[in-house]
């Protein structure tokens, strides 16, 4: 089983690999493919559920995208992204949420955005044996309050108000904690400053790994971050396997013989 001392101890020796996933299939590619944890993103607000923001997910949608990408995963660490308002509110509440992503959905650590109100969170949760990764930098949970998804930590306070965040999550258990959306200089100062891995988007080269969203991997963002990279043209062809689909049935061709079956014994039931 995977775990997130197996992730540490890589970071040592080589980069850490990480994409989004949200369904079976898809994570059973991305697992088979190697790469070293899967995300189950708050992003599938935008990404699958036709959401504007990732706002709207619940903790309900998160389970169960969480348990459905579990059953296909045997060899990456699953990492379920808690939704908005699903913790440090309430502790209670904090804790029940987060442990179903483990009890119910099968995961094997959580994600929290993080700020100064989740250090205690994340002690607490890592006290209960809940496995925490967090993230600092763009915080899209926050969209309303930064006005927008702008780059972090771009002034010498607020990076300095980001590393000490960064130290303090880890001293209260974090087992990693991603970058996003800052200088890459930044990420590259706050990864040396930390035992823990760094893994960034938008961050730069020298965080210890990498995550992007699915989509933009895919090819299937009509808009990609800047900062991403299309490695595929999946949008292509699914088109062109649904475009081949409605006319093979408009000119007939679909479904041909080898499509179909007869029952010789049945002759007239009309």
């Amino acid at each position: 089983m995977p775990t997130v001392r197996t992730l540490q101890e890589k970071a040592n020796d080589e980069e850490i690999t990480m994409l989004t996933a949200y369904d079976a299939p898809t994570a059973e590619i991305v697992d088979e493919s190697g790469v070293d944890v899967i995300l189950v993103g708050d992003s599938m607000g935008n990404a699958v559920l036709g959401y504007e923001s990732t706002l709207p997910v619940t903790v309900d949608e998160m389970q169960s995208r969480t348990a459905a990408v579990a059953r296909a995963t045997d060899d990456a660490l699953v990492v379920a992204d808690m939704p908005f308002l699903s913790y440090g509110a309430d502790e209670s509440d904090t804790i029940q949420n987060c442990g179903r992503m483990l009890k119910e959905a099968d995961a094997n650590a959580v994600k929290l955005e993080s700020g100064p109100h989740t250090v205690s969170v994340t002690e607490r949760l890592v006290d209960l044996g809940i496995p925490v990764m967090a993230h600092l930098g763009l915080t899209p949970q926050r969209v309303h309050q930064l006005g927008g998804y702008f780059r972090q930590g771009t002034d010498e306070e607020s990076a300095a108000e980001m590393l000490e965040l960064a130290k303090a999550h880890e001293e209260a258990g974090a087992f990693s904690l991603v970058l996003e959306h800052v200088p890459s200089n930044v990420a590259a100062q706050i990864t040396e400053a930390l035992e823990i891995p760094t893994i960034g988007i938008g961050a730069g080269p020298d965080t210890d790994g990498q995550v992007l969203v699915l989509n933009d991997v895919f090819g299937l963002s009509d808009r990609s971050p800047y900062f991403s990279e299309q490695f595929g043209d999946v949008k292509g062809e699914m088109e062109r396997a649904v475009a081949g689909f409605r006319d093979a049935v408009e000119s007939g061709e679909f479904p041909a013989e080898e499509h179909s079956y007869s029952e010789d014994e049945i002759d007239d039931i009309y």
